[in-house]
């Protein structure tokens, strides 16, 4: 009886450990996001699309177009449980093409930009954001990293976040 306890608390602190819940690490989730859409290919912006209500440039990993593909933001919250976003670059601004964030409507952000906010600032000066934010009306844990094409160009931005 005393090895099938100890076996059941084994496995309830792996369980524990592994939880998407406890692995709250920003920094490691945008790792992660970014893994994932470097896997893919080299970001470029070829042409426009919809996002949304909007038109804005098509963003594209290798032959893959980001806008209004939800797979890898998707296994991003399966993983890690996290929020995650891929935002194109249009003029000054940054628009959500793929997210998991919703709206206060229920529905995915897409189309939607980001605040002019800390995250912003960063992002526009063409660096990494990690900190407190405000998405959408709610708090998380956050970390941004800019999206450069083959020329270095600042072309999107991707996002994870992890819920307060």
């Amino acid at each position: 009886m005393k090895s099938f306890s100890l076996g059941l608390v084994a496995f309830a602190a792996f369980a524990a450990l592994s939880s998407p819940v406890l692995a709250n690490d920003p920094k490691a989730t945008i790792a992660d996001l970014d893994a994932r859409l470097a896997k893919i290919g080299t970001p470029r912006v070829d042409g426009t699309d919809t996002a949304g209500d909007k038109t804005v440039p098509a963003l594209f990993f290798g032959e893959s177009k980001i806008n209004n593909n939800y797979d890898v933001v998707d296994a991003v919250r399966k993983t890690h449980g996290a929020t995650a976003t891929v935002f194109v670059r249009q003029g000054d601004e940054f628009v959500r093409v793929s997210t998991n964030v919703l709206t206060p409507e229920g529905k995915r952000g897409i189309g939607t930009q980001l605040a002019r906010n800390p995250a912003f600032e960063a992002l526009s000066a063409g660096k990494q954001f990690c900190g407190p934010i405000d998405v959408l009306g709610t708090a998380f844990d956050a970390c941004y990293n800019p999206i450069r094409d083959g020329a270095g160009k600042v072309i999107g931005a991707s996002y994870i976040g992890h819920k307060k």
